[in-house]
């Protein structure tokens, strides 16, 4: 029996397990693999469901790393202040499932506390997990979009983030991005769309020198490539809309950077207001992350399983194929699931 996204969509937004459920069932169901060949299948869902990604923040106070994280989850998991003196604060941890973030404290408010905080990203990013591998998946770190001085920000990078990663670029590969956030505060507000929730050319044409300043500035002092990315997480008061620009680009990113056979974990966290990330630079991140995910369902399911390339498109279909009617029809939905949440 096929399936429709619609179908599927619906079992998910009521708090289904759908998405791994109903691949193993169909999976379970099918006449076109052999027993041997569904029981590899089914341990690797399992796996991909186990799987959990360790994601953590950074940047100077003020960068909006509470706004970038409500926005990108949906709901209110982080706070400003959580101890009546600031200085005291370590990593706030917030668990999510099989998320877990990472809220570090902001650098700036004193050398005495910048120290503190500054042990405190070290110790935590020379942790491993129970496997041996680096704790940490991928290190988000912020900048401030209208400050003119970053030396802050600068020194957070080059002389304690990148170091602690390894200090090269195969080190640091998919292991760090950056994100100049508050895009519409960079001229002091000017140049921004307000109706549109956009930049006017000529902020643009700031936005974008001031992503080659930062690269510049940072490979020269440290020889690693990071290319920064802008975006505005959005504002709002209590009862008000938060309008987000080039969240649907950071989320992309995130992801992208994210090791393939973990990048399923966030279809259960990320915020489900769609209105969030359309607005964009024109990028189709939407579309890319729905091609993303789906090449983790399906070459997480595969691998290592010696099913082969007919047996993988027969459940999966072709990349790049709008799926929903091949065999395996539950699983075959999960494509266009991903296609409908990120519309």
């Amino acid at each position: 029996m096929i399936k429709t996204k619609g179908v599927l969509l619906n079992m998910y937004n009521n708090g289904d397990d759908s998405i791994y459920t109903k691949m193993a069932a169909d999976i379970s169901n099918s006449n076109d693999i052999s027993e041997d060949e569904k029981t590899k299948l089914l341990k690797n869902i399992t796996r991909l469901k186990e799987n959990k990604i360790n994601l953590m923040i950074v940047g100077a106070t003020g960068v909006g790393k509470s706004s970038t994280i409500n926005a990108l989850f949906g709901e209110e998991v982080s706070t400003v202040g959580t101890t009546p003196d600031p200085e005291t604060q370590k990593i706030e941890k917030y668990d999510l499932g099989n998320l877990i973030l990472w809220d570090t404290p902001g650098l700036g408010d004193s050398i005495e506390a910048d120290k503190r905080h500054t042990r405190f990203i070290k110790e935590k990013l020379a942790e491993n997990d129970t496997q041996g591998n680096p704790l940490i998946d991928l290190v988000l770190v912020l900048i401030e979009g209208g400050a003119k001085n970053l030396e802050i920000s600068y020194k957070l990078i080059n002389e304690i983030i990148i170091p602690a990663l390894g200090g090269t670029n195969e080190k640091c590969q998919n292991r760090i991005l950056l994100a100049i956030n508050q895009c519409d505060l960079a001229m002091k507000g000017r140049g921004w769309n307000y109706e549109e929730n956009r930049p006017e050319p000529k902020l643009e044409d700031f936005l974008k020198e001031k992503v080659v300043s930062v690269h510049s500035r940072i490979k020269r002092d440290t020889g690693v490539d990071i290319e920064p990315i802008y975006y505005s997480a959005g504002f709002k008061d209590e009862g008000e809309e938060q309008k987000p620009y080039n969240l649907s680009k950071l989320l992309y990113f995130i992801i992208k950077y994210t090791p393939k056979e973990k990048r399923m974990i966030y279809v259960d966290q990320i915020n489900r207001d769609k209105s969030t990330r359309q607005d964009d630079d024109g990028g189709k991140y939407n579309e890319k992350t729905s091609e993303l995910l789906w090449e983790s369902v399906r070459d997480g399911a595969t691998e290592g399983a010696d099913v082969g390339a007919t047996i993988g498109e027969s459940l999966f279909g072709t990349p790049g194929r709008v799926v929903g009617s091949v065999v395996g029809g539950a699983v075959g939905a999960v494509g266009g699931f991903f296609k409908g949440l990120f519309s």
